[in-house]
């Protein structure tokens, strides 16, 4: 029985063992969609399930509960099971004539034709960037603590039990069962050695922070871990114990074991951090260059996306001038960065005010925004939630949750209140506004509320587009007067400058041999950000190559793109009608965004 089959049937053979309920209803019913075509549709059918069994945990967070039992398997040959899947629906697409689809159709053809041939390249170049490299924002040691597991029903207890313990009494010798938290870890620390044994292995700087993770969680009691929160919510003391028992005997164990594999392969044989690009891999530049396409929908050199950030740069600089001298007296960015980074009454006190702060500017915004700026809002929520202490201090300054499809929950804006002291009090709104309404909180709800896409449009799309559109946010607030002060206005400045960097930065990194401390520098003097986020940042981008490319790329597209608009509509041209067309899609790939403008600027629609 191979690994996805056993995670269908895992959910039968325990209800059918244990006498526990059926399964819950699914989030997303009909994931096909409003797809015409039955191929298509079943395709997009096939597709959806094989995503969340690729990422059951994101499958939790999507409020899709049938895979609660399901973990994950992070093996070779189950990743080259859902290569081999996912290339035969490729074919299955390509034997579909796109002249007999609806325009509709088309996209989603279009777009899963994109995605998946994308990924399979990627899979076929042979490097699995997350079987052997090591993530500080991610990876089990963040992944397992971070999970809402549900435990409100029979269904999500036992459902827990499997995640961190698996169920090997359910299977017979030779049809390995899946894996919980143990089995998962040990294929990890296994995942590592082969990497190695290939000449592939993180930098010494990731390493070493995720090896500071893991010591955390085992210095921390295991009735105290956060893998203990879901079990104690419950109120039921025998369950809680139970659970205890699998934390304290199996995960805190293997989470050792892991460790030790860290220590003494991987951190002796780490790559130096003046290597700490993927271009310091066997295969790491072509990988790169699938991971631009992957992230930006572009083919586009690193050389260009360079010079692109390096005018960017210099471009924003001179705002940041001009402000400033309105703002503190001087046109000198370095002196600005030094008030701006060491004025205690320009930074917060306390996390609670953090929090307070987010709130308030998220409901400001919100009160903001009406039928000028956008035909179509979305109807669900957006709350402000503090990052759990466990990983914030080595993650960014925040992060969006989209809604789950259940309707259980709304969208989360995650802010960092790790260290207050140095968090800055002129980042907070435009932090908001792109992390909430009206940038990814306003483009992802809406996309799960557009009837008709199929659902793989709806929860999933292009990074460039989403990204983008968030950056695009934090002008467009300032448009619509949202900003308090000019001092916050530096703050929004100083994210575009963060994002133009990220260019330079980035594939100075994996493509033109910087250092680490070379791209620690650079972003140092041209952003206002305080060095602690300077430094995540960096080691963001070491570990996750090409993702930060899609913010000031699709940020530029979109701008591109309204200003064509505004150059052909003239006075007939309206900001809300321009925002419904680019939002009422889904994330597309940038340039079949651009295809869909010019299709309305012609009159063409359908």
């Amino acid at each position: 029985m191979t690994p996805l089959a056993r995670a269908l049937c895992l959910p039968l053979l325990a209800a059918g063992c244990m006498s526990i309920p059926a399964p819950p209803s699914r989030a997303v019913p009909h994931p096909e969609g409003g797809t015409q075509h039955p191929e298509l549709a079943a395709i997009c059918v096939e597709g959806w399930e094989a995503t969340l069994l690729m990422d059951p945990l994101w499958a939790t967070k999507l409020g899709d509960r049938l895979l609660d039992f399901y973990l994950g398997d992070n093996t070779p040959e189950t990743s080259a099971g859902f290569a081999e899947g996912f290339a035969g629906l490729v074919a299955r697409l390509e034997t579909i004539d796109p002249a007999g689809l609806s325009h509709m159709d088309r996209l989603t053809r279009d777009s899963l034709l994109r995605l998946w041939r994308t990924k399979l390249a990627i899979h076929e170049c042979g490097i699995d960037l997350d079987s052997w490299n090591l993530n500080p924002r991610g990876g089990p040691q963040n992944e397992f603590l971070s999970l809402e597991q549900p435990v409100e029903d029979d269904w999500g207890r036992m459902g827990l039990v499997s995640r961190w313990q698996g169920w090997t009494d359910l299977f017979g010798p030779g049809d390995p069962a899946p894996m919980g938290m143990p089995q998962y870890l040990d294929q990890a620390g296994r995942n590592l050695l082969r990497g190695l044994a290939h000449g592939r292995v993180a930098s010494h700087t990731a390493a070493q922070r995720t090896l500071e993770q893991l010591d955390a969680i085992l210095a921390t009691p295991p009735a105290d871990s956060p893998l203990m929160r879901a079990a104690k919510s419950t109120g039921n003391g025998s369950f809680e114990r139970e659970v205890l028992a699998i934390v304290r005997d199996e995960i805190y164990p293997a989470f050792g074991r892991y460790r030790d594999v860290i220590v003494d392969e991987v951190l002796p044989n780490a790559r130096p951090d003046d290597r700490a690009g993927v271009m310091h891999v066997p295969g790491g530049e072509a990988y790169y260059r699938l991971a631009i396409r992957e992230h930006t929908s572009l083919d586009l050199a690193p050389e260009e996306i360079h010079a692109i950030g390096l005018r960017e740069v210099a471009r924003v600089r001179a705002e940041m001038s001009a402000l400033g001298t309105r703002v503190f007296g001087t046109d000198d960015v370095a002196a600005i960065q030094e008030r701006l980074r060491t004025d205690p009454a320009l930074h917060f006190e306390t996390a609670a005010e953090i929090e307070a702060m987010a709130a308030a500017t998220l409901a400001r915004a919100e009160a903001a925004l009406g039928a000028s700026v956008f035909g179509r809002l979305p109807a669900t929520p957006c709350a402000v939630v503090v990052i759990p202490a466990h990983e914030a201090p080595s993650t960014t300054i925040a992060y969006y949750e989209p809604p789950a499809a259940d309707g259980s929950r709304g969208g989360r804006y995650y802010v960092n209140t790790y260290e207050p002291t140095t968090r800055p009090r002129y980042d907070a709104e435009v932090l908001a506004f792109h992390e909430a309404v009206p940038g990814h909180h306003t483009q992802i709800a809406l996309s799960q509320e557009t009837e008709g896409l199929p659902a793989l449009r709806a929860y999933l799309g292009d990074n460039a587009f989403v990204e983008g559109w968030a950056l695009y946010s934090e002008r467009l607030a300032d448009e619509l007067g949202l900003y308090s002060s000019d001092l916050d206005r530096l703050g929004m400045l100083s994210f575009d400058a963060w994002r133009a960097c990220r260019l330079v930065v980035d594939t100075g990194l994996h493509a033109m041999g910087w250092t680490r401390d070379e791209a620690i520098a650079y972003m140092t003097a041209n952003t206002l950000l305080a060095e602690n986020n300077v430094v995540n940042e960096v080691d963001r981008y070491i570990a996750w190559p090409g993702q930060a490319l899609g913010y000031k790329l699709g940020q530029l597209e979109i701008l591109r793109l309204r200003a064509l608009a505004r150059a052909r509509l003239g006075a007939d041209f309206s900001l809300a009608e321009f925002h419904d067309r680019v939002l009422g899609n889904g994330a597309l790939a940038l340039e079949v965004l651009a295809d869909e403008i010019e299709r309305w600027l012609a009159g063409v629609d359908g």
